[in-house]
């Protein structure tokens, strides 16, 4: 196995007017080359006019949904045009809170009464005395989002602001991952019985699975899937079963996990991270009983959105890992090999700024979420 890492640089959803507000986003017509190690690229602007976009989740007719932390749902179809819908949810938008993560079910079918027409979503609930990450799901019906049900909320509220957390993942036994920051505490984050600081494992209806890893201790709640977490904001579960997470250190420090149930990942106990104030670094580089990531980013990355690559499109790339960069501006591939990065090659480094999200599209091509007041959706794909 190589050890050095070397770095290089429709479905046509038909809404009523009444019920849905329309703009028209007119997508960018200039294209910009990318060379990469093994692709010549083009980036291109899908979609603009974005309010702080979060999540994203591909619809059976190629167009996305997006969520926007100010609370709304919005549809970009396939050549652009934004359709928008509040969603009325109890929010707190402070900082870095509002709608964030969506996902389909995995079984996910639009139609009028079908089962699965079930969109995921995460979000940070608000009420008197502070707030929560919360799931909650709604129905896609006739193409119009009905109302959301809450599944789920963290069992601590705490002062608003920061470290939600909100990945969605789905395993393939059909239950589904949720990432949970220490909401700003680091101390949270080894509370067993908090899910401050944690990935939770829950069914499809934000039940607890009985085969969870901790049901049968009483130290920990039986939600929790892995803790020692600080703010995992990449979470997926890859072709081969693996699941990996990469999440926000402090001033540096920013990890990529292969992530166990069970585990533990140390924050703040163990971490490669420097506290803001003084700078000093925080905890031990390893513990025992502590699972070590297995990357650490350079610099001060602060790692959002994670995908794997598949299909053919870029089979150069099959099974690598994407992240998204917000203080960076990157998106860097991570090529892992049993478990290990083998391989590192930064793709992008600031063209479209801040990244809160990539995804691979049902086209094999790459589609990356802007982090903005005013932002776009990006599509990468080989040059033709």
């Amino acid at each position: 196995m190589p050890t050095a890492i070397r770095s290089t640089l429709a479905i046509v959803l038909a809404l009523p007017l009444a019920l849905t507000l329309w703009s028209m986003a007119t997508p960018a017509i200039a294209e910009q080359r990318i060379a990469s190690q093994d692709y010549d690229l083009t980036l291109t602007k899908v979609a603009g006019g974005l309010r702080h976009p979060w999540g994203m989740a591909q619809l059976p007719d190629g167009s996305w949904l997006i969520s926007e932390r100010g609370g709304q749902l919005v549809r970009v179809a396939l050549h652009g045009q934004l359709q928008r819908w509040p969603l009325g949810l109890e929010l707190s938008t402070r900082g870095q809170g509002g709608l964030l993560d969506i996902a389909l079910h995995p079984h996910f079918v639009l139609k009028e009464s079908g089962r699965h027409s079930w969109l995921y979503l995460t979000f940070s609930h608000a009420k008197a005395g502070g707030s929560a990450t919360a799931l909650g799901r709604l129905r896609l019906r006739g193409g119009q989002p009905g109302r959301v049900e809450r599944l789920f909320t963290q069992n601590r509220y705490s002062a608003p602001g920061r470290h939600y957390g909100s990945r969605l993942a789905w395993l393939d036994d059909g239950s589904l991952l949720m990432s949970i920051g220490e909401r700003g505490m680091p101390d949270r984050a080894q509370d067993g019985g908090d899910h401050a600081g944690s990935i939770v494992r829950l069914d499809e209806n934000g039940g607890i699975p009985a085969d969870n890893p901790f049901v049968t201790d009483d130290q920990v709640d039986d939600a929790i899937f892995s803790l020692g977490h600080r703010n995992p904001q990449g979470l997926i579960v890859a072709e081969d079963g693996r699941i990996w997470s990469t999440e926000h250190g402090p001033r540096t420090g920013d990890e990529l996990n292969l992530i166990k149930p069970g585990a533990n990942y140390g924050w703040p106990l163990v971490s490669r991270g420097r506290d803001y104030v003084t700078n000093l670094s925080i905890g031990r580089d390893h513990a025992p009983g502590m699972r070590d990531p297995v990357y650490v980013f350079e610099g001060r990355y602060a790692p959002s959105g994670l995908a794997e690559v598949t299909g053919q499109r870029l089979a150069a790339w099959r099974g690598d890992l994407l992240a998204g960069g917000l203080r960076s501006g990157q998106l860097t591939r991570l090529a892992v090999n049993e478990g290990a990065l083998v391989e590192r090659e930064v793709i992008l480094d600031g063209e479209i700024g801040r990244i809160r999200n990539v995804q691979q599209g049902q086209d094999g091509a790459l589609y990356l979420l802007q982090d903005a007041p005013d932002a776009g959706l990006y599509r990468l794909a080989p040059a033709q």
